[in-house]
């Protein structure tokens, strides 16, 4: 298990490719996560990237009570850990509480994501880093990017070296968001590998009324900026069909337009390097 996250780790944090995390928002089954895991692995072994596959069991901060959450922890793991085995890529998930951060490493999750809205919750960042796995903490949309240096050192101090810090988008105005990519730099400053969220930085925060919406069609255009900024790797989710997925599908890009996509990124990392 240790030695699969430090090759994970090393993989991520070389420089030498493009990191993608991709999959769906949320797992709505383990048939639709088995396709988008080796559409994209398949691509990703074609194009040289690394690529690690995500998926969440659980989507605790939905809009709306009535809106789909996903399978639980329980069954939610053991999807993870079958595309694991299966498909031999690395996972990641999001982990809600310091117990949900220790039942996700017991079960193989290679790279535990604090969410945007708990960037600041301590007890979970030490609970999740003190794992030994890979932790992904996304930057909230309620903070700067310098602000993210005192997250970086809460971390830190629980013993934190495998840190990956993810760019969403802040909060401007009443249900929508902002992508500054002087982040990008700023936060790269402070040591650690930058994964820029294309999807969740085109949504449209409670602009569904009771739930969110997005401008899909915007999240090439900031993935390609970010790349060209010096982002290490993107963040993507991704569907069959957007139109009918149970959550985030108005800002999701279609399975169908990642070959492109990400051919076009590695042709900006490139040109800026």
């Amino acid at each position: 298990m240790r030695d699969s996250v430090e090759s994970t780790w090393k993989q991520i944090s070389s420089g030498k490719q493009l990191v993608l995390i991709a999959g769906p928002c949320v797992i709505e089954s383990e048939e639709l996560c088995a396709d988008i895991a080796l559409a994209l692995g398949k691509l990703c072994r074609k194009l040289g990237i690394a690529y690690v596959f995500k998926a969440s069991y659980d989507k605790a901060n939905r809009t709306s009570a009535k809106s789909f959450r996903g399978p639980g922890v329980e069954e939610g793991l053991e999807v993870l850990a079958s595309i694991r085995r299966r498909f031999g890529l690395p996972v990641l998930t999001d982990v809600h509480t310091e117990q949900q951060a220790q039942l996700a490493a017991e079960a193989d999750v290679d790279v535990l994501q604090i969410p945007a809205f708990l960037c600041r919750q301590t007890d979970l960042i030490h609970a999740a880093v003190r794992t030994g796995k890979i932790v992904n903490i996304k930057k909230g949309q309620f903070l700067s990017p310098q602000e993210m240096q005192q997250v970086v050192s809460k971390a830190e101090q629980a013993g934190g070296e495998r840190l990956l810090l993810t760019e969403r988008g802040t909060t401007f105005g009443y249900n929508n968001l902002v992508s500054d990519m002087r982040a990008i730099p700023i936060m790269r400053a402070l040591g650690y590998p930058i994964i820029f969220d294309a999807t969740h930085s085109v949504q449209l925060p409670g602009g569904g009324g009771d739930k969110s919406s997005g401008q899909r069609e915007f999240a090439p255009v900031l993935a390609r900026c970010a790349i060209a900024a010096g982002a290490d790797g993107v963040f993507i989710e991704t569907h069959p069909n957007p139109d009918k997925a149970l959550s985030d599908g108005p800002n999701m890009v279609p399975l169908s337009e990642m070959p492109a996509l990400l051919k076009t990124l590695l042709h900006v990392r490139e040109a800026v390097r």
